[in-house]
């Protein structure tokens, strides 16, 4: 008789368990990004954060990005965050040759202005992308939540991650890859005087233009439209590496319209020699007066890169010598 309600006993137990229903997937509660904080950069041409990690969730996950707030205030995040802006991007499936496209009229064939939300969230992957157009971004802290949707169904994060919006450090727009300087008198002897010192800003995110200026020790800058700074023989200076548009000249500066970052788009090299990024230029005694170094022509040499579009002052600062005249 027992070994009966046993039997009976199982079989109710095996019925319900038929009955009962089965969980499909997994959703974990712990989805993140390797970084909780994801920095934008603005102006940069792209920055891009890890993908998120669904902590062994079943695929295929989908995400949804939702209100973005500024983190101190709760208040929405700004419009520009959504708002459109023109960039100027080379045209799907065209690829820039510095080797061909040589000119404006060359380069602009393969180029269109293309209107683009500074920010944009990939729903597969989670990663969140910024583009040139971030540079009309607000400076701030900003949070948001994220949906997951998976077979095992959806869940809510709420303050999933922030979004810190920063300028660019100088190492992010500029590389200084060379400086140095040296004197020399009327028979050509050279003697070393103190590296020049080097300073990029970035005063627009508009064009692609370097304004190179060379100032003395107190700030003042040579005049290279009368002659204050000249070309050193066969050496490379600023026109060298100009592609697309004339060098212009002014009282105060050498300014080049580059067109494409970065500039220099590549090293000078000759049969015999690999300049890289150098500038070559001399100051005649005549202009200069140089520390303890009397009768003496100025020599700087620099070499630099920039790394994304935009309008610059690059500066160069004789430390030991100033301006006569």
């Amino acid at each position: 008789m027992k070994k009966k309600i046993i039997v009976a006993s199982l079989a109710v137990v095996a019925l319900a368990a038929a009955c009962s229903k089965i969980d499909v997937g997994f959703l974990s509660d712990t989805i993140r990004y390797k970084d909780r904080v994801i920095y934008a950069k603005r102006g940069l041409s792209l920055t891009l954060s890890d993908r998120i990690n669904a902590d062994g969730s079943t695929p295929p996950i989908s995400f949804e990005l939702s209100n973005l707030r500024d983190k101190a205030t709760g208040a929405a995040a700004p419009k520009e965050f959504f708002q459109e802006y023109e960039v100027l991007v080379f045209k799907e499936g065209d690829v820039f040759d510095p080797q061909k496209d040589t000119t404006v009229e060359l380069l602009n064939k393969k180029r269109e202005l293309k209107k683009m939300t500074p920010m944009n969230f990939n729903p597969i992957s989670g990663q969140i992308s910024f583009n040139r157009a971030s540079a009309n971004l607000p400076l701030g802290l900003y949070t948001f939540d994220l949906r997951a949707t998976n077979s095992r169904g959806t869940k809510d994060y709420p303050a999933f991650a922030d979004i810190n919006v920063v300028d660019p450090t100088t190492d992010d727009v500029f590389t200084l890859t060379y400086a140095a300087a040296s004197g020399s008198n009327a028979s050509e002897v050279f003697t070393g005087i103190k590296a020049p010192r080097v300073t990029a800003t970035k005063v627009s995110n508009d064009g692609a233009r370097v304004i190179l200026k060379y100032v003395d020790k107190n700030g003042r800058p040579f005049n290279p439209a009368a002659g204050m700074i000249v070309k050193r023989g066969d050496r490379p200076f600023f026109e060298t590496h100009a592609k697309f548009n004339p060098v212009k000249y002014t009282d105060t500066a050498m300014i080049c319209d580059f067109e494409v970052a970065p500039f220099p788009l590549r090293p000078y090299i000759t049969p015999s020699t690999d300049w890289g990024y150098l500038i070559y230029y001399r100051i005649p005694a005549t202009y200069v007066s140089i520390d303890a170094l009397p009768n003496n022509a100025a020599n700087p040499v620099v070499g630099f890169q920039v790394k994304i579009e935009g309008t610059y002052v690059v500066q160069v600062q004789l430390t030991d010598a100033q301006r006569i005249n």
